[in-house]
């Protein structure tokens, strides 16, 4: 069997040229925790953006041009983080990153992305410090510890009436920096702490430091961190009898929750911050439709996600791929997103954050108070 090789005039060539070249894609990272122990969190993320890229494309895409995706799984792993942004900018050539999702990881990937100049929506990242280091296209999709901190130390002083409040971290910059967001709060307010002592990720065994905690027999105990220190730290606490009120903050917004700490009689009552349930938002119904009958219940950080590439386009289709002019559209505008309309203040912080209080209950669901 011959092979023929087609020949075409070199004028037809450079009109397909000059096609291809108009219909160029524009590539999104994703970065986040794509494996390890914070990998529900990166899946809310992957879920998120491909649902947004394909409805945007099925919609004519960004200027005619088609949103790709690529994944960049950093382990919430800050020389992870560093390695995943080098390749998404190096190799990839992204123009956009939605990510990361610990702050240990935002931290220091940002700054390559603002070396390069590339436009980075964080969904789900609080520590403060991300937006007050004067970078022109760092975002977040979120509210900032600071704020979350407040909304739980006058939840446990107005509400629950505590009195004794022992605080407790992960030692890493989203969990201690939470942790210290609410105990400034607490303090502001005339209230010290019986407590204040960190434990390491990855570790299971809390008895030791459930036992100091219960010897101070505290109305609360706050912890700073993610769901899989979470849950075995709960169940410790009621198995040793430990009957505090346990509250957290949003890193344990996932059903994995109940599975970390052995099932839904430890975590019931549990109480976490967390923005307002977007699934409640009307802007999202559709889509959360969609996300549904696929099988797939967008909980968490989906719809931030989501919500990111619906900002990214809409600075892009407003100004183009100029990312300097696009972070600036984004500090001026409101944009239309699964979750409401969002805006953003100079330094990249939405203008208004809607921290809420949930409650976990027996059947292994949280629900908004």
């Amino acid at each position: 069997m011959s092979i023929k090789t087609l020949t075409l005039p070199l004028a037809l060539l450079s009109c397909l040229g000059a096609a291809f070249y108009a219909q160029a894609d524009i590539t999104i990272g994703v970065a986040g925790p794509f494996t390890g122990p914070n990998a529900t969190y990166g899946a809310q993320y992957w879920k998120g953006a491909t649902q947004a890229a394909a409805d945007i494309n099925a919609a004519g895409g960004i200027k005619g041009e088609k949103i790709v995706l690529v994944q960049g799984d950093d382990a919430c792993e800050p020389k992870q983080a560093v390695a995943v942004a080098n390749r998404l900018v190096d190799e990839e050539k992204v123009s956009a990153v939605v990510g990361h999702f610990c702050s240990s990881s935002t931290m220091p990937s940002s700054e390559v992305y603002d070396e390069a100049g590339v436009l980075t929506i964080t969904p789900g990242s609080t520590n403060p410090q991300i937006t007050e280091r004067g970078m022109q296209n760092m975002f977040r999709m979120c509210g900032r510890d600071d704020q979350q901190g407040v909304v739980a130390a006058n939840y446990i002083l107005d509400v629950l009436k505590a009195k004794k409040v022992a605080v407790i971290h992960d030692k890493d910059t989203y969990g201690q920096g939470l942790a210290d967001a609410m105990r400034a709060a607490l303090e502001k307010r005339g209230v010290k702490e019986v407590l204040y002592e960190g434990l390491s990720r990855g570790e299971k065994d809390f008895n030791a430091l459930v036992t100091k905690v219960g010897a101070l027999k505290p109305d609360v105990v706050y912890f700073g961190g993610c769901h899989p220190e979470a849950g075995p730290l709960i169940r410790q606490m009621r198995e040793q009898g430990v009957e505090a009120k346990f509250f957290s903050g949003d890193c344990v917004v996932t059903e994995e929750l109940v599975t970390a700490a052995g099932g839904a009689q430890f975590t019931n009552g549990v109480l976490m911050t967390f923005g307002k349930d977007p699934r409640t938002i009307p802007a999202g119904k559709a889509v959360i439709e969609k996300f549904r009958t696929a099988g797939f219940e967008p909980e968490g950080y989906t719809l931030y996600a989501y919500a990111s590439i619906q900002a990214i386009a809409a600075a892009y289709n407003a100004v183009g791929k100029d990312n300097e002019k696009a972070s600036a559209w984004l500090k001026s505008n409101n944009v239309d997103t699964v979750m409401g309309p969002k805006a953003w203040d100079g330094k990249g912080d939405l203008k208004v954050s809607d921290y809420v209080v949930y409650q976990w209950d027996d059947k292994g669901k949280y629900h908004q108070l």
